[in-house]
């Protein structure tokens, strides 16, 4: 009897040790969560090593146990030898955002791959008309005299080379010319003489004459007062170039000084550009360059010149620099002081990775492209890029050639701001997760509808995420194929997220079976909200 006894006194004692040992790991269970999440799923994934909790928007960012993010989204389990989805990404994200088909469609998200091409682009800058400041000339005597007679009398006369402009009366030219009369009388008196008197006169003569050329006095007067050895009261002034009258300050019966302008004289055969290129810009405009110019005034034509000066110094107030473009002006067409669009063609450097401009959000701080790596899933990825043209930019890293990248509804991710919000309510929430408020949905009958500005004026329930009262509203729509569910008169359930500050956008909706419309919001002290 012995050894029965022994028997059962010891399936006794091992039935209670199970038993304690049952009850004190559902007691440890109870009191770290932790550890029955990680033991009941690492049993279910087959025992797997857990290695960590990652960030569910793939920030850098790891928690040794579970937690839960800013937008209350749970971190996301990864384990020993998990390949987990977006590890390939550049930047580092492992996160991707799922996206269901219809609402692929219904947003109207395109794609397009990154492609290598030739990056040409333009600069564009803004400019004026002025005159080239080596064909202006100022006409000052360089005596004191009297203004006899005008012979151009207004500003902005068009005159030709060599015509008339005004005569003078100058008691001190009448001098220097009687002068010169009685010294060339006098070599002419003295062709016998000795040659001491001789030179003494031709000295005399050519001192006379070289007055009257420092003077400016024309050949042709000179030579006709060598002719006729008569001295001339007053002297006509000519104008040196063909050109438009800039200035006159000219007046008949006049007394003038030496040096005093009275006339200032422009030639616009050719004339100057003045464009003011950005700061971000100038590093790419080279002298030689040629440029198309274009004019308000004349829309259908076309102007090429060279661009010969950029000036060395920057604009504080609008952080431009001038750059100087040489034009020719047949017909004088071109006015000093017109506005004018410049365009200077850049060189590209050959060819580079690209995508469409649109793929990539900037927020100031980084810009992100979305990658499509599958159906209806997308991976952030932050790229670094260099050169744009008009429609395409240049991607230094962070895309391969011939990925399919979105160039089309990312608008609602275009700031730093939005990004998270955006993510959150275009992923799939691990199960338990909250959306965190990112999209928002309301009962709703439609009002009217503004198709040309992708407006619809909805009179909406009560929105309990937002705690709005029952109101009537203005909601712009993601993309135009929305406005098909949204007929006047309708009752629709509609999503809808903050994109920027009180600018609320629709961004999914689902007609309603029946039921009653939205509660009106005539007596609302809060319609048009």
């Amino acid at each position: 009897m012995k050894p029965v006894s022994a028997i059962i006194a010891i399936a006794v004692l091992a039935t209670a040790t199970a038993g304690a040992g049952y009850w004190f790991g559902q007691h440890n269970a109870g009191n770290n969560p932790s550890a029955t999440s990680a033991s009941s799923t690492a049993n279910a994934k087959g025992e797997r090593k857990l290695l960590y909790y990652r960030n569910p928007m793939g920030l850098p960012d790891t928690s040794p146990t579970p937690k839960k993010d800013q937008m209350g989204m749970d971190y996301i389990a990864v384990y020993e030898g998990e390949d987990t989805a977006g590890s390939s990404s550049s930047s580092g994200s492992n996160t991707q955002i799922s996206i269901s088909t219809e609402k692929v469609q219904r947003l109207g998200v395109r794609t397009e791959a990154a492609k290598l091409r030739t990056l040409d682009r333009l600069v564009r800058a803004a400019g004026r008309i002025e005159p080239d400041e080596r064909r202006t000339y100022a006409i000052a005597p360089k005596f004191e005299g009297y203004v006899e007679r005008l012979h151009v009398n207004a500003t902005g006369q068009l005159i030709g080379k060599g015509q008339p402009l005004f005569e003078v009366y100058s008691p001190e030219l009448v001098s220097v010319q009687r002068e010169y009369a009685i010294a060339m009388q006098g070599v002419q008196a003295m062709k016998n003489s000795g040659s001491e008197a001789q030179d003494a006169m031709k000295q005399l003569s050519e001192a006379s004459l070289t007055r009257l050329k420092n003077w400016d006095i024309s050949e042709d007067q000179i030579k006709s007062l060598t002719a006729s050895g008569e001295t001339r009261r007053t002297l006509t002034f000519r104008s040196p170039v063909s050109g438009i009258v800039t200035e006159k300050k000219a007046l008949q019966g006049m007394r003038f000084m030496p040096g005093e302008t009275l006339y200032q004289i422009t030639d616009l055969s050719s004339i100057w550009v003045i464009a003011d290129v950005f700061e971000q810009d100038i590093g790419l405009v080279k002298s030689g360059a040629k440029a198309q110019v274009r004019i308000n005034a004349y829309p259908d034509k076309t102007f090429t010149g060279a661009l010969t000066y950029v000036y060395p110094t920057l604009t504080a107030e609008t952080r431009t620099v001038a750059v100087r473009i040489e034009l020719a002006n047949p017909g004088n067409l071109l006015k000093p002081g017109m506005f004018a669009e410049v365009e200077l063609p850049v060189a590209a450097k050959g060819t580079v990775l690209t995508v469409p401009n649109s793929a990539v959000i900037d927020s100031g701080t980084r810009r992100i492209v979305l990658v499509q790596t599958g159906e209806g899933r997308f991976e952030p990825r932050e790229v670094k890029t260099g050169a744009r043209s008009d429609s395409h930019v240049e991607i230094v890293s962070g895309v391969k050639d011939g990925e399919l990248v979105v160039v089309a509804a990312n608008f609602l991710i275009d700031a730093e701001s939005n990004l998270k919000a955006a993510l959150g309510g275009m992923t799939a929430a691990p199960q338990g997760a909250k959306a965190g408020g990112a999209v928002h949905q309301a009962e709703a009958t439609v009002d009217d509808v503004d198709a040309k500005a992708g407006t619809v004026m909805l009179n909406h329930g009560p929105v309990t995420s937002l705690k709005w009262p029952a109101m009537t509203m203005e909601f712009k729509v993601a993309n135009s194929a929305l406005l098909k569910d949204l007929p006047p008169k309708a009752r629709v359930t509609v999503d809808f997220v903050e994109r920027q500050q009180g600018e609320w956008v629709i961004t999914g909706v689902k007609p309603q079976a029946g039921g009653k419309a939205a509660p009106a919001a005539a007596a609302n002290p809060h319609a048009g909200h």
